[in-house]
């Protein structure tokens, strides 16, 4: 009997070929995600995202016509034992070398009283730079897909009034030279979900103590605000069933010219300034 890394292995070259891999090579190479030379930290957090990001790494590494390297990450921001478990558990059926590495993240964020959230975020964003770094890689690499895309843009703009998304690619702040990457930019959850069923693989889902979510489902925990967008995009396929694939293309079809205002490199913009050369529709 083949062993279960074998079967997961080939589920994403011939089951959903046309869903996962070759939207991952899609990404790639219509982002320019990666170049010859580079050295990647996949970023697994333990989800189902980040551990089928890793494998398509590995794929991608067993059949690339030009040479990079990769280095797997576990960053432990404090995950409690039944977590962690699963997490080498998972490690360990889909033959997946990587480095675990323990922070205390979860316990300095939630010793604060204010926004411990985006304090976690943040904190973990660092350490994941600051490990890429110390391994000599030049890029992270998140499992973000194309439903965080949709879900971040209708976020930003019913909650912070902006029109802004997760981009495929940026360069970091405070870390020269380092990129951060999304290769898993057009891949729908629901395949990423149908395919961990079909493997009958169970991941964690938000592991974080502050919300003590230790149930080990598919979706994300419930009361949270990106849920609570899904069920809103949700509602409006009933309105329009292109609304998703419109909400994504939205981000790459703006018409500068039928806009009031912007901001570029914290800059601020009105459409004022081009105002004498604009013409009536």
């Amino acid at each position: 009997m083949e062993e279960r890394y074998v079967e997961v292995e080939r589920s994403i070259i011939k089951n959903y070929r046309r869903k996962l891999w070759a939207k991952f090579i899609k990404a790639l190479k219509d982002y320019e995600l990666i170049l010859p030379g580079d050295k990647i930290c996949c970023c697994i957090s333990g989800g189902k995202d980040s551990m089928l990001m890793a494998k398509l790494f590995q794929e991608l590494k067993r059949h690339s016509d030009f040479e990079f390297e990769i280095e797997y990450v576990v960053m432990n921001p404090g995950y409690n034992d039944v977590n962690l478990n699963m997490i080498k558990k998972n490690l360990n059926i889909m033959k997946i070398d990587a480095k675990i590495i323990e922070t205390n993240i979860f316990e300095v964020a939630n010793s604060q009283d204010k926004n411990p959230c985006y304090l976690c975020a943040k904190m973990r964003r660092g350490a994941l730079y600051n490990i890429a770094k110390s391994l000599g890689c030049n890029k992270i690499s998140l499992g973000h897909h194309y439903d965080d895309v949709i879900e971040t843009i209708l976020m930003n703009m019913l909650n912070s009034g902006s029109f802004q998304t997760m981009l495929p690619k940026l360069p970091s702040d405070n870390f020269p030279g380092m990129e951060l990457i999304r290769p898993m930019y057009l891949i729908r959850e629901k395949d990423i979900i149908n395919w961990a069923r079909h493997n009958e693989l169970e991941f964690i889902q938000c592991a974080c103590k502050f919300t003590e979510e230790t149930k080990h489902v598919l979706n994300g925990p419930s009361g949270s605000q990106r849920l609570e967008t899904k069920k809103l995009i949700h509602s409006l396929l009933e309105y329009n069933t292109n609304v998703e694939k419109n909400i994504f293309s939205s981000a790459s079809n703006v018409n500068l010219n039928k806009i009031v205002g912007w901001k570029q490199d914290g800059i601020k913009h009105t459409y004022l300034e081009n105002y004498s050369n604009s013409k009536e529709d």
